[in-house]
């Protein structure tokens, strides 16, 4: 039987999928023009609960498993409510910006770490990620993310 540590208090944790996160993540992608990113393989959760100092975080769905389910590789993101939601719109989409950037373009169920050993630039792809959402928004002229 397991102890239960005195005086620490536990808050319930909780997922809840998150249709508002997944039309803002497909109106990015279409924006940049991220086809390589199946959006039918994207799923979306905001969580409450968390201890996690994260705004937000991509799980992916590895080989081994997308064998034994049978199943195709898919991505969940996942916005930690706590956080993510008291940020402001244009942050909000720099932090999704982010977490795309962690699928890579071959779409297999593997994430891209931050760093790999000296190789690639993460920053980078998502610094250019950002830069070229918000010239296309600004090239049209749209001020919906000044919130």
């Amino acid at each position: 039987m397991r102890r239960l540590r005195k005086g620490r208090k536990y808050s319930k944790f909780e997922w809840q999928e998150a249709p508002d996160i997944k039309a803002r993540v497909l109106r990015l992608m279409e924006n940049l023009d991220l086809d390589y990113v199946l959006g039918e393989r994207l799923f979306f959760y905001r969580s409450a609960g968390s201890k996690s100092r994260a705004y937000a975080r991509t799980w992916g769905l590895p080989k081994i498993w997308q064998n034994a389910l049978q199943v195709e590789p898919a991505y969940i993101i996942e916005v930690i409510s706590r956080y993510f939601d008291n940020l402001s719109q244009k942050d909000q989409d720099k932090v999704l910006l982010h977490e795309i950037g962690h699928i890579p373009k071959n779409f297999s169920g593997a994430l891209l770490p931050h760093t790999r050993h000296g190789k690639g630039n993460f920053r980078g792809k998502v610094d250019e990620l950002i830069q070229r959402y918000f010239e296309n928004l600004s090239g049209k002229g749209s001020s919906d993310t000044d919130t």
